[in-house]
Parts: structure tokens; sequence; C-alpha cells
């Protein structure tokens, strides 16, 4: 079958040919790659080019390196902070940009991003951060990547329903992961002793669910890792299964959401306190101020099925949707 190349990725291939920096180089292969034709006539120049990009972004990154290094963080915001890993062209960005007003750069060409872009989802009364970081492939990973999954409260790890080789793809990323000592578990997993180890919660969520074959895909992801992680398909673009997304991203982070009640007046139910289940009334305490909990001696609770008021020690673990007086 014949490329049929346009004159847009022709006329970018001559400033490939042209470039004199790496950065031109990348900045030519990116616009090649996303104005070239998508049939079984590019498939192996398609994949010859996302080559070329990875090759040419690792040699940038060990330059880098070379000057003297950088390290790369994310401030924590907001009720937990949720980090997507994944392999190239997966649509994290796109899920990032769907869940949240963020707006990150989302391109057809690999390793679109470059550093971690955060943006905050909205879910009910609370806002949750979600951190998109770059690809992880065997051809090329940023190292900063796996200091990032370690600190994080949840994983997504986000699966490609149109890519050929899903299974080959998400093996490679647990794999590279795994030399890091970064193991993805499912959010029910006890998490791993082992010293030097971080066993991250983690949810698999199946993107582009409306492409063509996306079902047969599934079923296979499924049959693969259904029994290891939780799994979710969406459609990033088409606005699929977003909202069950957003509830299990909620659950996965294990927290709940309970409500502070002054003595004699009416509960805030727009500002919740955001505390990991299990969590005691004292502890509310502590999260609102130390004083509170040094002085606290009971706690009048609504919810839970209690009958409204009832009095509780300062012992009582607190449940979803709890409103709590504190006496002092």
């Amino acid at each position: 079958m014949p490329a049929n190349l346009t004159p847009q990725y022709l006329e970018a291939e001559r400033r490939f040919r042209d470039a004199k920096s790496v950065e031109e180089k990348l900045a030519a292969l990116e616009e090649m790659l996303a104005v070239i034709p998508k049939h079984k006539g590019t498939e192996h120049l398609r994949g010859d080019l996302k080559r070329r990009y990875a090759k040419l972004k690792e040699d940038q990154e060990q330059a880098r390196h070379r000057r003297g290094g950088f390290s790369v963080s994310v401030d924590r915001e907001g009720a937990g902070q949720v980090v997507l890993v994944g392999p190239t062209n997966a649509g994290k960005s796109a899920l990032v940009a769907a869940l949240t007003t963020a707006r990150p750069e989302v391109g057809e060409y690999p390793f679109t991003t470059r550093k971690p872009f955060a943006g905050m989802m909205p879910f009910v009364n609370v806002q949750i951060q979600l951190v998109d970081l770059p690809a992880i492939s065997p051809t090329f990973m940023e190292p900063w990547v796996p200091s990032l999954v370690r600190p994080a409260d949840l994983c997504l790890l986000v699966a490609d329903l149109s890519s050929g080789s899903i299974l080959e793809d998400l093996d490679a990323v647990l794999q590279i992961l795994e030399r890091s000592k970064v193991r993805l578990v499912a959010p029910t997993d006890t998490p791993s002793s082992e010293i030097g180890w971080a066993s991250k919660r983690t949810l698999l969520i199946a993107n582009k669910q409306d492409v063509s074959g996306a079902e047969e895909t599934l079923e296979i992801l499924r049959a693969e890792y259904g029994a290891r992680l939780p799994l979710l398909a969406v459609s990033a673009t088409a606005g699929l299964g977003l909202e069950p997304l957003r509830r299990a991203i909620y659950d996965g982070l294990q927290i709940v959401r309970v409500y502070c009640k002054p003595p004699g007046a009416e509960p805030s139910m727009k500002s919740p306190v955001v505390l990991p289940r299990g969590s005691t009334v004292l502890e509310m305490a502590e999260n609102i101020h130390k004083d509170f909990a040094r002085q606290l001696k009971f706690a009048r609770i609504w919810g839970s099925g209690k009958f409204d008021g009832q009095r509780v020690q300062r012992d009582y673990r607190v449940q979803e949707g709890d409103i709590i007086e504190l006496h002092i």
C-alpha cells in the first residue's frame, strides 16, 4: 500500500533534515507524527519515527544529566494525590483534561508529556489532585518518574485499547517500575514490608473504549489483569465511564468525609474534613487544631446509623458522612 504522504508531512521531513539542534529535530518529528496518514502503508514508517523520537529524547536526557541533572517534584494539594502512569499514547493527558479543568498538552506523538502536569478533579465537595506523568517505555523513561509514583496516594495504570500490543505494553511498564522497587497492587492487597519497596494502590484504566475493536481487546485485558487489579473501561475523548471513574478514584484513596458541627449551630456541608479511613474522633480534632485534640472531652454524632446527637468517646472511628460536634 502506498504511503501517500501529504505536503505537510514532506515539509516537516525537510525541516527535520535541515535541523541543527536536538530540539529542532524533536519539533519536526512531532509534526511528522501528527500529520502522517494512519493506515497500513505508513505503519513501518510511523514505528521508525517513534523510535527516532525516543532515541533523541534519550540523548537529550543524557546530555542534561551530564550538565548536572535536576530534580522534579509536585506539591501535594487536595484530598489526595493520584498519579497516572502508562505506555506511550495511552491517553493519560486526555484523561486529566477530561476529569479536571487543567489543559495538558495532548498529542499523537509519543512522549508528549515531558514533565509532571497536575490538575484538580472535583468529586462532590472535595478536590483530588491528578498528576500526569511522562510515559514509561522500554525505549525511554524520564529517570525521576518512579520517585513521583512512590509518595502518591493512588496510581492509575492507563492502558490503550487501540494498541495491538496492550499486554506487552503494560508488562513493560510494570517491569520498569519494579526495577525501581515500585510495585503496583490492588487497593485491597497488603502492602509489601520489604525494605526499600513501595507498594502503590492501583486502578487499571482501559482507555479509548470508543475505538473499533475495543471490546475484544478489553476482554483480553480483563482475562489477564482482571483478577490482579480493579479494571474500569473509559474513553477520555468520548466521555464514557468518567463518572464511575471519579467514584472509583475517591474510593481507591480510602478516605472519608466528615462534617464539623459547632454546638448549637448547623453543620457546614460544603467543607468536609477529609481523613484516612479508620480515623478516630480524636484524629479529626487534631486535623482541625492541635488544641482541640488536647482539650477534647467527647463528641456527639449524627449519622452512621446512630441516633441523632449520640455521645461518643475520643476513640470512636468516624464513618463517611458523619456529622460530628466536638465538646472541649
